[in-house]
């Protein structure tokens, strides 16, 4: 009887690399996890890791899975990689890293020297896109390398994504996924290539259209592995390695998100809701809908940046009892703080939180701060840990009626997958706001599945993507949302937590004024 073959899905997450072994039917064979340092920082606000550190810990999990699993390797048919989004790399003519990469949660600013020149200019004034326009170039890392280190560009070869560095690795070319394209290049998101010659994005950065890589769309072949990779990976060297896309696009098709109705929520460091799309519509007037993992389609998303960092956050400051007793009776603590949540009534007691701890661009603005509001004397710890919960789905419930209202589709059915969906108390919480059902998954691992299911298609392990999806996703359990519960949290958000913002965002301003902070 011939043994079924299996894929081999890298995620290289924020927090850590994992090497998973999926079969055809979304089976997870075996997992091997190698936490990282996310970063280090010289400076305040830097954020940066050597390129180098990935691609040994892309081996280390790889040989945490071959001693994880009874799996051959001879049974992998092919080989995957999703990555975290907006990480840059800078390489020499032979392939080597010239800096370490600057990370996407890197908050250094470029300088802006006067308006774009020319027409693209004059456009721009006449819209009143200025200021959203200079944000894109002092965010925009290789203007930061340029102006600062300026040695450094000069002898850049090629300027690649996390993903287009470890695929280079992989195969010894220079080729990427369209789906992966999410950060400050000169990308088209309407047409899933590198924009045109006279794309106003050109005149905003110092990036050739040479030191770019070969795109191809997911599910498209990439190259071979080479030997030194394959014996990196200890896999067969000459595997196919196949296209996926970034950890949320990948995240949204392990969930089996592949229309415009199902809500995909992650609620990891950054929380986000998407829909998938055959048409191109800005969840946010002027920010583009991201490439999807499915090929020719767009992810609609709206983004809480460090959504779940505030999570993570309070087990840290506030959380060492539970971390302790947890330890002492060998159960995971997310136990522990589950109990936290069902000690405190929905709506916390009138404790209301809005979770904007990194400013945005537009919605919210660069202005915009965290803010909780109504303390009262029967508040504890508990109550603030389940206003943050709260004050997650309530921004992500915002965020669904805005794709709802750009789309004109309404989103009838959640999928909630990232670390925060593993509470059952978050997930119930979910449904009880959103007044849908909220479906987790049948795997934790959602990233890898997705590069897994492009994999699939692309090595014909399945005839089509609906097919893949079908075969490879399910729902593990099912949230239903409680009539009562949904009423009280209605109210909350309607009248409460959507005039928080539009009430709060003259102080915030006055707060940036007086501090500089942000900036």
């Amino acid at each position: 009887m011939t043994e079924t073959p299996l894929i081999l899905a890298i995620d290289n997450g924020t927090q850590s690399v994992r090497a998973l072994l999926f079969d055809t039917q979304g089976n997870l064979v075996g997992k091997g996890k190698q936490d990282i340092e996310p970063y280090f920082s010289e400076q305040p606000g830097w954020a940066e890791q050597h390129p180098d550190y990935f691609w040994e810990s892309l081996g280390a999990a790889c040989d945490k899975l071959w001693q994880s699993t009874d799996a051959s390797p001879e049974r992998v048919a092919g080989v995957t990689v999703t990555t975290q989004r907006g990480t840059v790399i800078n390489l020499d003519p032979n392939g080597h890293p010239l800096r370490p990469a600057i990370i996407w949660l890197d908050q250094r600013h470029a300088r802006v020297d006067g308006p774009v020149k020319g027409p693209w200019g004059w456009l721009f004034k006449l819209a009143r896109l200025e200021d959203t326009i200079n944000r894109f170039r002092e965010k925009t890392q290789a203007n930061w390398i340029a102006q600062n280190q300026p040695e450094i560009w000069a002898k850049t070869h090629k300027f690649l994504l996390l993903s287009g560095y470890l695929n280079f690795r992989l195969t010894g070319q220079y080729r990427d996924s369209t789906g992966s394209q999410v950060g400050y290049l000169p990308f088209d998101y309407k047409k899933h290539r590198w924009a045109g010659s006279h794309d106003f994005k050109w005149q905003t950065m110092p990036v050739r259209p040479d030191q770019l890589p070969e795109l191809v769309a997911p599910g498209d072949p990439l190259g071979q592995l080479v030997p030194e990779a394959a014996r990196h990976l200890g896999v067969p060297e000459g595997l196919p390695v196949i296209a996926a896309a970034s950890d949320k696009a990948c995240e949204v098709l392990g969930s089996g998100g592949l229309s415009p109705d199902i809500g995909c929520m992650s609620y990891g460091t950054t929380a986000t809701i998407n829909t998938t799309s055959p048409r191109y519509v800005e969840p946010v007037r002027l920010m583009p809908p991201y490439p999807a993992a499915l090929p020719g389609h767009y992810s609609t998303e709206v983004m809480i940046y460090r959504g779940f960092w505030m999570v993570s956050w309070f087990k840290r400051e506030f959380g060492l009892r539970e971390r302790k007793i947890a330890e002492q009776q060998g159960i995971e603590p997310e136990v522990l703080f589950d109990e936290l949540v069902r000690d405190v009534p929905p709506g916390s007691m009138g404790l209301m939180l809005q979770p904007y701890w990194s400013p945005g661009v537009r919605q919210p603005g660069p202005e915009a701060k965290g803010a909780i509001i109504g303390f009262g004397d029967v508040h504890t710890r508990a109550h603030i840990y389940r206003a943050i919960l709260e004050g997650l789905a309530y921004a992500l419930r915002e965020g669904k009626e805005r794709i709802e209202k750009r789309s004109g589709v309404p989103i009838r059915r959640l999928r909630v997958a990232g670390g925060g969906s593993q509470s059952d108390a978050a997930m119930q919480l979910t449904a009880d706001i959103f007044g849908l059902p909220a479906e987790r998954p049948h795997t934790h691992e959602t990233s890898g599945l997705g590069a897994a299911i492009d994999a699939a298609v692309g090595l014909g392990l399945h005839q089509d993507f609906e097919t893949a999806v079908s075969a490879m996703t399910r729902v593990g359990e099912c949230f239903q949302p409680d009539p009562e519960t949904h009423a009280l949290y209605n109210r909350l958000y309607s009248e409460v937590y959507l005039a928080m913002y539009p009430r709060l965002q003259p102080i915030y301003r006055k707060i940036r004024d007086i501090t500089g902070y942000p900036r």
